[in-house]
C-alpha cells in the first residue's frame, strides 16, 4: 500500500514537473523569437548625420510606431517617412550630437524593442 501511494505521488510530481517544463519551453521560445526579431532590425547609418533608416522585414512600415528619446529618456519630436514596405526614415539633422534611443512598437504582434544610435 505504501509503495503504491509512493508511486502515485511520484507520478503526479512527474506530471506536474512535465507541465512546468513545457510551459518554460514555450515561454523561452517566445522570448527567443522576440530576440531573433530584434536582431533582424537594421538601424543605419550609425553614426548618423541627416537621417536614420530603420529596416525590419517581419513587419510592414505603416504598422510600426517609433518614438525618439534622448539618452536620459526624454521624448523628442521627430519627422518620419515611409521609404518602402519595410523601411522608415527618421530625420535627425536638427538634433544635437550625442546618443539617442529609438523605441519601436508593433501593436498587433506586441513586439517592442529599443535601439541606440549616435548623431554626429
Amino acid at each position: 500500500m505504501r509503495f503504491a501511494r509512493l508511486v502515485f505521488v511520484m507520478m503526479i510530481a512527474a506530471a506536474a514537473t512535465g507541465t512546468v517544463l513545457a510551459q518554460e519551453r514555450e515561454q523561452s521560445s517566445v522570448q527567443a523569437e522576440h530576440v531573433d526579431i530584434a536582431k533582424t532590425v537594421q538601424i543605419f547609418p550609425n553614426p548618423a548625420v541627416e537621417f536614420v533608416h530603420v529596416r525590419i522585414e517581419q513587419f510592414k512600415a505603416q504598422d510600426i510606431r517609433l518614438s525618439l528619446h534622448n539618452i536620459i529618456g526624454n521624448e523628442m519630436s521627430m519627422e518620419t517617412e515611409i521609404v518602402d514596405e519595410h523601411e522608415l526614415r527618421v530625420r535627425v539633422k536638427d538634433l544635437a550630437s550625442g546618443y539617442y534611443l529609438l523605441a519601436m512598437r508593433d501593436k498587433d504582434s506586441k513586439f517592442s524593442s529599443t535601439f541606440k544610435f549616435v548623431k554626429k
